[in-house]
């Protein structure tokens, strides 16, 4: 039997034992949309509304939104009849299937456990939090598929290392979702939430062009200052809490690999030689998909290279459809690679075998499908009320009219993105709603459109890691339980608060250094901004 998660004390004892306490996840998001139904009702019936920040009526009035009952008859009808495609849409369903295909194959084969354990047999110890921090973080450029195969494949590399695989998830959603913005370049995020900027801009000043690189310089260095956090939090307190790892069943040993300290047999190490070889097949027909004739992974009519050449596009928008291939890459990657090793090491004898897992892959999630069933659906219902657009707009007047000086305004938006995250998670529709307001109120006060997006993404990534709302969350859980089965989510909250707190600290106090020192964010993108005198 495992030890403890964690040691019942202080106030993170008393959020495991809370939250554990608490109803299943599933149940939770039952009782949430009960209670959304009875607050949609109240605000509805007393009139709570905000005016929209981008969008008017078709006679050019403003248009203003108000609170929905959720028991209107036309958001009932909604319930009922949208009821298949609430579910099938829900955000992270079709990337979590999709992967875990293919990694179900490579995991059962004994692809993972086989690989780490050579991988860290002779590699200090020490060092692996950091590796997995830093891969983590990097991984953001692969969007979503970063929180399908990076985050488990993080507690198998630990596991491996004989420490305890918690740590290892722990450690690699820190850095995935605490540190989402924190990269050595920009991606596609960059282009995503720049557009929305630019767009935001715009209002006051309709040649305004965004530069995807606006922030590069800052979240560079947002990549320096949290890799040193999350190795710290990670090994001298989130680790130790754990103590230290047994396996509880023989099939979590299996996960791990084995023994790390027990050489590879000569099937293993054949079985490792066959899968780099389809790796390598894998890449190289990606790369031919993306270089070769006909370029089907990328789009040059979304930036042709006259518009590229002149700087008003970028390409980001050709690599669009390499970035949405990702997940399907991963499917065909696992796939090939876990059975080339099966077919090797002597673990898939033939194509059944391989059916056979996939089919185990999928069992595996039935438990997450129901969860997400709910959660599905709470999302969903929560839009349909209006109640997040209508808290974010009155939220960003309430700065607006604070008065307060530029590097404290830098840090109270911080603040404020990080609580609004807890309620709205996807970053791009929160910076939708907020950006209209934020973006023009700030230029008015002399902050740029970069700095306003900076500081955006500052309070947006840290407390990612600490709210069910957010569409992995509870996909993070599920990949604990697989370690451990009584993994509460009081359990992965406790577990999650000491890195979203140092996050936020760490990265509001690098917002209010940078304000006053004046760096610029990025290549000629300035924290200050002056509006430029028109004509008359």
């Amino acid at each position: 039997m495992a030890e403890s998660a964690a040691v019942n004390r202080g106030v993170l004892g008393w959020v495991e034992r809370t939250g554990n306490r608490l109803p299943d996840p599933v149940f939770i998001f039952v009782y949430l949309i009960v209670a959304l139904v009875g607050i949609s009702i109240i605000t509805s019936l007393s009139g709570v509304s905000a005016i929209h920040p981008t969008k008017t009526n078709p006679d050019g009035s403003q248009l203003v939104l108000g609170a929905q009952s959720l028991i209107s008859a036309a958001n009932i009808s909604r319930l009922w009849v949208e009821m298949p495609k609430t579910f099938t849409h829900f955000h992270p369903l079709g990337y979590v299937l999709v992967v875990m295909l293919g990694a179900g194959v490579a995991e059962r084969s004994g692809l993972f456990g086989s690989a780490m354990r050579s991988a860290v047999r002779r590699a200090p110890k020490f060092l692996l939090t950091p590796v997995v921090a830093l891969v983590a973080m990097l991984g953001n450029h692969a969007a979503d598929a970063a929180y399908v195969v990076l985050i488990p494949l993080a507690g198998v590399l630990f596991a491996a290392a004989g420490r305890h695989p918690l740590a290892g998830i722990a450690a690699s959603f820190a850095g995935v979702s605490g540190g989402f913005s924190a990269n050595i370049a920009p991606g596609q995020l960059d282009a995503l939430l720049f557009g929305i900027t630019e767009q935001a801009a715009e209002a006051l000043v309709p040649s305004y062009d965004a530069n995807i690189a606006g922030n590069w310089y800052f979240i560079s260095v947002m990549t320096v200052v949290f890799l040193p956090i999350i190795w710290l939090v990670t090994d001298k307190f989130i680790e130790p809490r754990f103590g230290k790892w047994k396996p509880e069943t023989e099939e979590a040993a299996a996960q791990a690999g084995g023994n790390p300290d027990e050489p590879l047999s000569e099937g293993q190490r054949k079985g490792l030689r066959w899968a780099g070889l389809a790796l390598l097949a894998v890449v190289g027909l990606w790369i031919f998909m993306t270089l070769g004739p006909g370029t089907p992974l990328i789009d040059e009519t979304a930036c042709p290279d006259d518009k590229l050449a002149a700087g008003e596009c970028s390409m980001q928008a050709r690599l669009s459809p390499f970035y949405k291939s990702l997940v399907a890459a991963f499917l065909v990657l696992f796939l090939a690679c876990g059975w080339a090793y099966g077919a090797a090491a002597g673990t898939i004898k033939g194509h059944r075998d391989v059916v056979t897992m996939m089919t185990d892959a999928m069992r595996d999630l039935g438990y997450y499908l129901v969860l997400a069933f709910t959660a599905a659906h709470f999302v969903a219902m929560f839009n349909w009320s209006n109640l997040g657009l209508i808290s974010a707009v009155h939220g960003a007047d309430a700065i607006k009219g604070s008065g307060l000086p530029l590097p404290a305004l830098l840090g109270l938006i911080v603040v404020f993105a990080a609580i609004i995250n807890l309620f709205v998670g996807s970053a791009s529709a929160k910076w939708a709603l907020l950006a209209p307001v934020m973006v023009p109120m700030l230029m008015l006060l002399g902050v740029s459109p970069e700095g306003a997006t900076a500081a955006y993404r500052v309070g947006d990534s840290a407390t990612n890691i600490i709210t069910p709302l957010m569409v992995y969350f509870p996909l993070i859980l599920i990949f604990c339980q697989r370690w451990q089965k009584d993994y509460g989510l009081g359990s992965l909250t406790a577990t999650m608060i000491p890195y979203s707190v140092w996050l936020l600290v760490s990265g509001l106090a690098l917002t209010v250094i940078w304000v006053y020192a004046g760096i610029d964010l990025g290549p000629g993108a300035p924290v200050e901004y002056t509006l430029p005198v028109s004509g008359g």
